[in-house]
């Protein structure tokens, strides 16, 4: 078998003279011969894989090479998903929204705050609907309400110029956080009361 990624030599192309090697079992042979060291493993009906290419002489195992892949791509994907944890997501919605798409998005949230993120909602109110503000509290408490397994809301509801808000962080494992309130207390900027009046 040939693999053509640089970074780990695998059976003909490790071109040293001596490998130190590590049977199948994790057994410590020793310093063999390369070509030695690749008949063993051709003999297992394994590879040999360079696992420690620095070291003098380089450090030899036979394994099952397509195994070791899958496995150390496992790993990065798992890697991967943790640096992405974490975040802010933020959604937008329209106070008008339809029953369907308002369980799409709730469905959504769910999925980001099972990875570890926190989610902002936000209710965005364009003309007319400025006047009707319940038409947001009430999509903000159906929302805190369907995912109170998942997460419970962090402070308090926010209300700035046309925008009506809270943030929903995962729960923590293990216990659950506080009770998400019935309905959510809405903080008025000063900026805001000023334009209503």
């Amino acid at each position: 078998m040939l693999y053509n990624d640089k970074r780990i030599r695998i059976n003909r192309n490790i071109n040293v003279p001596q490998v130190r090697l590590i049977d199948q079992n994790g057994v410590m042979v020793g310093i063999r011969a390369t070509y030695e060291a690749a008949a063993m493993a051709r003999n297992a009906g394994l590879d040999l894989v360079e696992i420690a290419p620095t070291a003098k002489p380089p450090v030899c195992k036979i394994m099952d090479f397509s195994k070791f892949l899958y496995e150390k791509d496992k790993q990065e994907r798992e890697n991967r998903k943790k640096q992405k944890s974490g975040g802010l997501k933020e959604i937008r919605l329209n106070p008008r929204i339809g029953e369907n798409d308002l369980q799409t998005k709730i469905r959504q949230m769910e999925k980001f705050l099972q990875e570890r993120n926190k989610v902002r909602v936000t209710v965005v109110f364009r003309g007319r609907e400025n006047q009707h503000k319940e038409l947001g509290e009430d999509i903000l408490n159906r929302i805190c309400e369907s995912l109170k397994e998942s997460g419970a809301q962090e402070g308090k509801s926010q209300l700035l110029g046309n925008r009506m808000s809270i943030t929903i962080a995962p729960q923590s494992s293990g216990k659950s956080q506080s009770k998400p309130q019935n309905s959510p207390k809405i903080v008025q900027s000063s900026a805001a009361k000023e334009l209503e009046a």
